[in-house]
């Protein structure tokens, strides 16, 4: 279950939701084991220059390795450069969480989980 930040002076213009499907859909291509992605995206109001802050996080695995992460980062780049339209800094972190990291799904009984596009 990945989970994805993006931070971003709100002078830059993208749709969020595109931009996190192409990084789900890179993930998914490298990892088809990594499960849905989790995502915010968090606009900043005070900045001194237009700059995005892209950070992935994963669970370390045997085949998340140097190679496999430095080709991720590649490509999730790529994808999310695809989408901007305007100069500005840009960052990407991808970071492997500790081994005491709890993710998973708490269901309740009834319910469904909700995407933003279900409101």
């Amino acid at each position: 279950m990945p989970h994805v930040e993006i931070k971003y002076s709100d002078n830059v213009e993208f749709d969020t939701n595109k931009v996190f499907d192409a990084i789900e859909a890179v993930i998914t291509k490298h990892d088809v084991s990594a499960g849905e992605c989790k995502s915010r995206a968090y606009p900043c109001s005070q900045y001194k220059y237009a700059h995005i802050l892209v950070t992935v996080s994963l669970l370390p695995k045997p085949h998340r390795d140097k190679r496999f992460t430095q080709k991720l980062s590649s490509e999730i780049e790529a994808a999310v450069k695809a989408h901007l339209k305007q100069s500005l800094y840009f960052s990407l972190n991808i970071e492997y969480s500790l081994n005491y990291y709890t993710t998973n799904i708490h269901s309740v009984e009834g319910d469904n989980l909700q995407r933003m596009d279900d409101r």
